[in-house]
């Protein structure tokens, strides 16, 4: 069996998130629709026998992702070119594969990832455009210099049960954040979060946490204060998902070769 790790992207607003799920929503016969559902379909397609891929992680329903990665096993010797060029033609328009490469066996696209990098867009302005698609619009000015000081609380290895949902299974509460920036490039106000983890609707929760505390000229500690806690009633709102992107997944090593 060859071990292909492909890198995808895609439009999260009308899917369930990126992972399979029940085949019904509950209490509903619509049907549950996932990145990964139309991915293993298409592959499935072009290689004639059912396959099963693995993500590098989870992202939520209606998120996106320029840089997701997933890997899938194959007795075909692909050509990768070729192969992107039919799964492309295959996938819906919301999503798209950018890139495939054979990996060895020892490769895995969750356990072998280092980081993860994460942004979200913002708007800010009064009014909203036709073109401001996949950012969530802010109408209150956002000072970005007093968020990049609360950001600065968050660098490092914590304990980020404040802004970790209660309804997931997973135990997880530790996370090292090595990079927690806010940036204004004229009307858009873009937060890039990098971590080795990143908890249940955790960046959501911050960005939430972070417009409550500019909405109302909260001194930057109040972040630290509120991670400190270690209780998500101190937190703000989980905001909408659409203006989260998953922008790359970071590995230390792909067959000896830097990324």
């Amino acid at each position: 069996m060859q071990r292909y790790l492909l890198v995808l992207e895609y439009i999260g607003t009308e899917y369930m998130g990126s992972q399979k799920q029940p085949n019904k929503m509950p209490n509903s016969n619509k049907p549950v629709i996932t990145i990964q559902d139309e991915l293993e379909k298409a592959i499935s397609t072009l290689t004639k026998t059912k396959t099963k891929t693995i993500f590098s992680g989870r992202t939520d329903a209606g998120v996106h992702a320029k840089g997701q990665t997933a890997h899938f096993e194959t007795e075909l010797e692909l050509n990768p070119s070729k192969f992107v060029n039919s799964l492309n033609g295959i996938l819906p328009n919301t999503i798209s594969v950018k890139e495939l490469k054979k990996v060895e066996k020892r490769f895995h696209a969750q356990k072998s990832a280092r980081y993860r990098h994460y942004r979200y867009s913002i708007v800010n302005r009064v009014q909203r455009s036709a073109w401001d698609s996949h950012c969530l619009l802010v109408r209150f000015p956002l000072d970005v210099e007093r968020m990049n000081k609360a950001l600065s609380y968050l660098i490092g290895e914590h304990d980020f049960t404040s802004f970790k949902k209660v309804r997931t299974s997973n135990p997880a509460k530790i996370c090292n954040m090595i990079q927690a920036k806010a940036t204004r490039e004229g009307d858009f106000v873009y937060i890039d979060f990098i971590a080795d983890r990143f908890l249940y609707n955790m960046i959501r929760l911050i960005v939430g946490t972070l417009l409550m505390m500019e909405r109302n000229s909260l001194a930057p500690e109040t972040l630290k204060e509120i991670l400190e806690a270690r209780d998500i009633t101190k937190a703000g709102s989980t905001i909408s998902p659409e203006g989260l992107t998953l922008v790359e997944v970071i590995y230390n090593n792909i067959n000896g070769e830097s990324k």
